[in-house]
């Protein structure tokens, strides 16, 4: 199942002692194809590092490079979709261009999303992706 998930999500997901330390477990166990842009790991690299220190943002980029279920993904098209915070269209544009199935956010800028005629782009909070990951299995 092809995702993109949300910096502040994926960051969190990270420590085993996380409620969405699933999300984390299942991209290294290859259940979760996880959509990047260049863009999109920077902004991984960055958040991690000063969250949880350097050497964990290198250890996780590091594993991402040698994992098969990441997706690199050139973003071709500029949608503009998040008019509140311009920074999350890479994840708007990361999503319409890998045909991920969703973005999973706990970010309420996303909000205007669901609202798009087009693109159609479905927003997960992390509780409805896990409900619908757990159906899908």
């Amino acid at each position: 199942m092809k995702v993109v998930i949300d910096t502040n999500l994926l960051w969190v997901s990270i420590s085993s002692r996380s409620s969405s330390h699933w999300i984390f477990q299942n991209i290294l166990g290859g259940n979760l194809t996880l959509c990047v842009t260049n863009e999109i790991l920077e902004e991984y690299a960055e958040i991690i590092d000063r969250k949880l220190g350097h050497a964990v943002s290198e250890a996780v980029l590091s594993t991402f490079d040698n994992l098969p279920n990441i997706e690199y993904v050139t973003r071709h098209f500029r949608w503009f979709a998040v008019k509140s915070d311009p920074d999350d269209d890479k994840f708007v544009d990361c999503c319409v261009a890998s045909g991920a199935v969703c973005i999973v956010t706990e970010d309420n800028h996303f909000n205007v999303v669901k609202t798009l005629e087009f693109p159609k782009v479905l927003v997960m909070s992390l509780s409805e992706f896990e409900q619908f990951f757990n159906t899908e299995k």
